[in-house]
Parts: structure tokens; C-alpha cells; sequence
């Protein structure tokens, strides 16, 4: 066991995934989520990523290229999930999906965020939220975190 938490400041970095098709999950990832492509390693991999962060996302074929999906029952990556950093630029990038006609696997409201999910071209989940203010957040009579699942209003998310 560690002796001490993990430093309260540290981040997930970036989610690096093994991809079939690299054109089409560039395409997914740019087109659809807005993602810039920061780095080419010919057609084996690329990097993306946003505000000139040198990746958020990286996409290989190395063991991959053609590939399929991993089945149903086994272990893996259950979603990548993209922080935004408030509830009008989540509507934004949900307004593109719409646009696009990405459909969604579902939305939820957490209590400390709001969620959309999707499929990325391998099926990958992916999840796009935002996190409310930590003193919105839903707590106990102790103090404790007390998240949940409910139905996401996702009209009243496209008015943010």
C-alpha cells in the first residue's frame, strides 16, 4: 500500500488507442470531436490535440491494422471521457454531434457532471462532459460524495 495519496494536482495526460482504420479515426476524432492533428508517423499513427496541447489522443495501427473490435465479455477500455470545461461548450460539441448525426449511446446528469456517450469508428465508448463547480456538488448529511445517475435534459442542454 502507498504511504501517501497520489499528488492532488496530477492529470490524465492523454488516452492512446489501437485503431483499425487510421484515416477514419482521424477523422472521427477531428471531424467529429474537434481535435487537431499535432503529429504524423506516416500511416502507422497521429497524435491529436486541443488548445496546442501536443496530444490529448493518440491512434496507432501497430498491432491493430484491420482489426476488430475487442468481444463483448472481455476486458479492456470501457470509454475515454473528454472534461469540458463548462456547460456551454459541452452543448457546443453536442450540437456538432447532432449536425453530424453521431448518434448517442446515452446522456446522464451525475450530480457533479453532465454526460454524453458515444461510439468512436472502433467502439471505443466515449464519454464528453463537464464538470459542475465543486460546491455544486451532491453531498450527504456526512460530507460524503453522494453522485447518481439521472436522465439528462438534453433540450435544455442545447439552450447553454
Amino acid at each position: 500500500m502507498p504511504s501517501a495519496p497520489i499528488n492532488p494536482e496530477t492529470v490524465v495526460g492523454h488516452v492512446h488507442l489501437k485503431v483499425a482504420d487510421l484515416e477514419r479515426s482521424i477523422r472521427f476524432y477531428s471531424d467529429v470531436l474537434g481535435f487537431e492533428v499535432t503529429q504524423r508517423m506516416g500511416n502507422e499513427a497521429a497524435f491529436l490535440g486541443a488548445g496546442q496541447y501536443h496530444h490529448h489522443v493518440g491512434l496507432n495501427t501497430w498491432e491493430s491494422s484491420g482489426g476488430s473490435p475487442p468481444p463483448t465479455g472481455s476486458t479492456g477500455l470501457y470509454h475515454v471521457a473528454f472534461c469540458y470545461p463548462d456547460r456551454a461548450a459541452l452543448a457546443t460539441a453536442f450540437r456538432r454531434l447532432c449536425e453530424l448525426s453521431i448518434p448517442l449511446d446515452g446522456a446522464a446528469d451525475h450530480g457533479v457532471s453532465e454526460a454524453l456517450y458515444l461510439r468512436d469508428p472502433d467502439d471505443n465508448g466515449v464519454e464528453l462532459y463537464y464538470d459542475r463547480p465543486r460546491q455544486d456538488w451532491p453531498r450527504g448529511p456526512d460530507g460524503g460524495l453522494r453522485m447518481y445517475t439521472g436522465a439528462l435534459d438534453l433540450e435544455d442542454l442545447l439552450q447553454a
